[in-house]
C-alpha cells in the first residue's frame, strides 16, 4: 500500500478504513478475523532473555538481551484464521553457583507472516552486544531488540560492581541488576519482550540467580 499527501495535504491512496478493534496475546493460540475487517497490522515481539547469575570473577554475567520486534500491515480480506505463537521468556541463570548462564527468549509469529526471535541468556562476554537482542523478520519494519549490559568487573574480594540490567525492547525497559550488599538477585524484564537482569555475588559463595526474561506479546490492530 502506498499512501499520497498531495499538494492541498490530503491523504490519497489510504485504503484502510479507522480503527475498529485489536486483539492481544500473550499466549499462543489462533487468531479469528472478526467480520467487516479488510486490514490489520500486526506487531510481534520474542520474548526476553535471562539474566546471568553472579559470577566470582566478574561480580556478575549479562543481563538478558530483548527479543526482537516485526511490524506489518496486511491486506487481511482473504484471511479466516491464523496461528499465533507467543515467545515464553528464557529463565534466569540459577542462584548459588559461580557463572551460571541465563536462557534465550522463545521465537514469536504470526503465521508465516512475520516473526522476531527471542533475546540471548546472559553469559561472561565482555560485549555482548552484537549476539544478545532477538531480531524481526517478514516485517514492513523489522527491529532488534535492546542489547543487555555485558559482564561486571570486579574479583570474589572486590565486590564493586553491581549487576547487569537487561535489554529494553520495542514496549519497554528490561529488568534491574542485583547488588552485592542488598538482593542479590536479578529482577525479571519488566516490559514485554525485555530481558531479565542478571545477579551478583557477595563473597565467594554467596551467588544470586538471574532475572527471567519477559515474555513477547503479539497485538493485532483491525481496521475496516
Amino acid at each position: 500500500m502506498t499512501v499520497t499527501i498531495n499538494g492541498n495535504g490530503t491523504l490519497t491512496g489510504l485504503s484502510t478504513g479507522g480503527l475498529v478493534s485489536q486483539q492481544i496475546f500473550t499466549s499462543s493460540g489462533t487468531y479469528t478475523k472478526p467480520s467487516g475487517i479488510n486490514t490489520i497490522k500486526v506487531i510481534v515481539t520474542g520474548g526476553g532473555g535471562g539474566g546471568g547469575g553472579g559470577n566470582n570473577n566478574y561480580n556478575s554475567y549479562a543481563g538478558g538481551g530483548a527479543g526482537g520486534t516485526a511490524i506489518k500491515l496486511i491486506d487481511a480480506t482473504s484471511i479466516t484464521t491464523v496461528s499465533v505463537t507467543v515467545g515464553s521468556g528464557g529463565a534466569g541463570g540459577a542462584a548459588g553457583s559461580s557463572g551460571t548462564v541465563g536462557n534465550t527468549g522463545g521465537t514469536s509469529s504470526f503465521g508465516s507472516h512475520c516473526s522476531a526471535t527471542g533475546g540471548f541468556g546472559g553469559d561472561g562476554h565482555v560485549n555482548p552486544a552484537q549476539f544478545t537482542s532477538g531480531v524481526g523478520s517478514g516485517g514492513d519494519i523489522n527491529m532488534t531488540g535492546g542489547s543487555s549490559q555485558g559482564y561486571q568487573g570486579g574479583d570474589v574480594s572486590t565486590d564493586y560492581a553491581g549487576g547487569s540490567i537487561g535489554g529494553a525492547s520495542y514496549w519497554g525497559g528490561g529488568g534491574m541488576a542485583g547488588d552485592s550488599g542488598g538482593s542479590h538477585n536479578g529482577q525479571q524484564g519488566r516490559a514485554y519482550g525485555s530481558g531479565g537482569g542478571s545477579g551478583d555475588h557477595n563473597g565467594a559463595s554467596n551467588h544470586g540467580g538471574g532475572g527471567a526474561g519477559k515474555l513477547g506479546i503479539v497485538v493485532i490492530e483491525e481496521y475496516s
